[in-house]
């Protein structure tokens, strides 16, 4: 027996090292260790001992009618093979699990500074020189028009502010409260663009629903920055409930606009804060004819 010794060792440790990690890698398709770590666990437990001792009595018996040598007592391979490989099972899991929680937390960190980011730069988009100027210079010339309008003007124009700020430190907010902002939004720009700019909103419940704030405003003032608005060409935007999604929907109609003046959150950074509180998709479709984004309701 002892001329078959070595061979018989590298053959069972080789066998188990490269079936053991195949039955970790199928129970990982299953449950993973940060999510369901408790069945990961037990799984982990009965699939690599069953593994073992199935993979000892066959190669036991495979020695025994191909070589007529004999592992040793059965019972004790079989213990010290599922000890051996339990151990070394662990050390290998331990780390892999240390691995996915450092990613994980690494991930974590990074949505919640492209949250933090976000916030700050639509927050930063609706105080800049520019929105000011523009409603400034509007609430000017309105003065000497129109009275009251001018009154509603600011009323709606501290409404949009109050807003922002209210919102800067949440995750969520009332569907309710964002499509109010951006009728409030839109009161501002009508009287800057009057009948070239046309805002739907259809009417639906929006009880119990939430958006990320300033989600919406934030697709409607692309629309408007991105695309030509004139009594020849209106902009048209539609805001409407397709299932569990809130979609905002504008006729295309693409100016020229430098890189470098398009701000605001952009669509990559919304992507982001709903990977990181629903379990929906943002949706972006575009033809020749519309731009449409399909916003998850939380």
């Amino acid at each position: 027996m002892l001329k078959y010794s070595a061979l018989i060792s590298s053959v069972l440790w080789i066998t188990l090292s490269k079936g053991n990690g195949l039955v970790n890698y199928t129970i990982g398709l299953y449950f993973t260790w940060l999510k369901e770590p408790v069945k990961r666990l037990i799984a982990s437990l009965i699939g690599h001992t069953v593994f073992t001792m199935l993979i000892v009595l066959f190669l036991k018996y495979a020695f025994k009618k191909l070589l007529d040598t004999e592992m040793g007592d059965t019972s004790t391979v079989i213990i010290m093979s599922v000890g051996i490989s339990l151990l070394i099972t662990l050390i290998l899991q331990s780390r892999n699990f240390l691995n996915s929680w450092r990613n994980l937390a690494i991930e974590s960190e990074r949505i919640k500074k492209e949250a933090i980011s976000a916030k700050y730069a639509a927050l930063k988009n609706q105080v800049n020189p520019h929105f000011l100027f523009n409603s400034l210079n509007a609430l000017t010339n309105l003065v000497y028009e129109d009275a009251d309008l001018s009154a509603k003007f600011i009323k709606k124009l501290s409404e949009v502010y109050r807003y922002v700020l209210e919102t800067r430190e949440k995750d969520v907010v009332p569907l309710a409260e964002e499509l109010n902002f951006v009728k409030s939004f839109i009161f501002l720009q009508k009287i800057r663009h009057e009948d070239s700019l046309v805002f739907v909103l259809e009417e639906f419940e929006t009880a119990n629903l939430s958006v990320i704030p300033l989600s919406v405003q934030m697709l409607v003032e692309n629309a408007l920055k991105h695309n030509v608005i004139s009594d020849d060409e209106p902009l048209i935007v539609r805001i409407y409930q397709k299932g569990s999604f809130l979609v905002i929907e504008n006729n295309l109609q693409k100016k020229n606009i430098l890189k470098e003046e398009s701000s605001g959150i952009g669509l990559e950074n919304i992507k982001a804060q709903y990977e990181m509180l629903s379990s929906g998709e943002v949706v972006i479709k575009e033809d020749n004819h519309l731009f449409t984004v399909e916003l998850p309701l939380i």
